[in-house]
């Protein structure tokens, strides 16, 4: 399947370091925001929320910071759904400014019940077009580890 291109914003001003560069703590923020739009395309979003009770929280993130970021921009992500099993979703973005690559996001997420309070299967309908929308072959940085210094 193809990525999903369903979000983007304008970098904030406050956004900045003392340098002019996006600073790191806000690179996530627009990959959040690109997170809910993705939940939200394929009805996993805050109306299933609000119908069931069952949200996606975050159990692990990866960052990698690949271009510098300054002012103005505007930042686009691109999303794609990584991997898929019964209660966790992997989703991966890439965000560019212009068509400048700038940095790229990966987390682990769970299908969570918040009544009953824990983890819950994935309707299949939902599971399903996940996993219909599993982009093959993943980019090469998936899956990467921080590197050691010994």
């Amino acid at each position: 399947m193809a990525t999903f291109r369903l979000h983007e914003e304008p970098l904030q001003s406050d956004w900045l370091d003392a340098y002019g560069h996006l600073n790191e703590a806000y690179y996530l923020v627009p990959f959040s925001n690109a997170t809910w739009k993705l939940q939200d395309h394929f009805g996993i979003g805050t109306e299933y929320f609000e119908e069931n009770g069952c949200a996606l929280y975050t159990l692990e993130t990866h960052l990698r910071y690949v271009g510098e970021v300054r002012a103005p921009a505007t930042l686009s992500i691109e999303s794609a759904i990584l991997g898929v099993d019964t209660k966790r979703l992997h989703v991966g973005h890439t965000m560019w400014s212009g068509t400048r690559e700038c940095a790229t996001f990966e987390c682990m997420l769970l299908h969570y019940d918040t009544q009953a309070e824990r983890s819950a299967a994935f309707p299949d309908v939902i599971r399903e077009g996940l996993h219909n929308a599993l982009l093959k072959p993943t980019p090469e940085w998936v899956g990467r580890a921080l590197r050691r210094l010994e």
